[in-house]
C-alpha cells in the first residue's frame, strides 16, 4: 500500500510539472510572437493593421523569461520523484555490467542511498533560500514577484522527492522489490 501512495505522488508531480512546462512553452510561443508581431507593427510594414496592433499593446509578455526561470525550477523537481521511483536516472554501465548481480545490486544500494541524502541535502538548502528571500523581500526585476514563491513552489516538489528517495533507499537497503 504504501508504495502505492509513493507512486501515485511520483506521478502526481510528475504530471504537475508537464503541465507547467506545457504552460510555459505556451507562453514563451505567445512572447515570441508578440515580440515579432510588435516590431513587425513598429516597422510600418503592416501600416493601419499596425498601428491598430501597437494601441493593443501587442508585445512580448513582460517577465517571460522569469516566469520560465522559476517554472522550470519546479518542474525539474517535480520530475525527480518519478526518476527516482523508476530508476531512470542517466547509468553509465560500462564496468558494471560485466559484475555479478551481487555486486550491481550493492551498487545500485549505495547511489540509492546517496540520492536520497543528496535529495534531502538540496531540500533542506531550497528552504533555507527560501527563508532568506523571504526576510529579505526580494523580488523578480520585471514584474517584481516575490521570489520566494519560486523558491516554496520547488520546494513543494523537493519534499516530494526526498519522500520518495528515502523510500528507495529503504526499500533497497531492506532488500525489497520496489516496482
Amino acid at each position: 500500500m504504501l508504495h502505492a501512495v509513493i507512486q501515485k505522488l511520483a506521478q502526481f508531480m510528475a504530471l504537475l510539472g508537464g503541465i507547467v512546462l506545457c504552460l510555459l512553452v505556451g507562453m514563451v510561443c505567445v512572447s515570441v510572437a508578440g515580440r515579432e508581431l510588435s516590431d513587425l507593427a513598429h516597422s510600418g510594414a503592416l501600416r493601419g493593421l499596425g498601428d491598430w496592433l501597437i494601441a493593443l499593446g501587442v508585445g512580448p509578455i513582460l517577465g517571460d523569461f522569469e516566469l520560465v526561470e522559476a517554472g522550470v525550477a519546479f518542474a525539474i523537481f517535480s520530475f525527480l520523484p518519478l526518476t527516482q521511483l523508476s530508476g531512470a536516472h542517466a547509468k553509465v554501465d560500462v564496468f558494471t555490467s560485466g559484475m555479478g548481480q551481487g555486486v550491481n545490486r550493492a551498487l545500485g544500494t549505495f547511489w540509492s542511498v546517496v540520492m536520497a541524502i543528496v535529495i534531502v541535502l538540496i531540500t533542506w538548502r531550497l528552504f533555507v533560500g527560501m527563508q532568506d528571500k523571504m526576510r529579505y523581500g526580494e523580488t523578480t526585476y520585471l514584474i517584481q514577484f516575490p521570489i520566494w514563491w519560486a523558491y516554496a513552489a520547488s520546494l513543494i516538489a523537493a519534499i516530494a522527492a526526498s519522500i520518495v528517495s528515502i523510500y528507495c533507499a529503504a526499500m533497497r537497503l531492506t532488500g525489497q522489490r520496489m516496482l
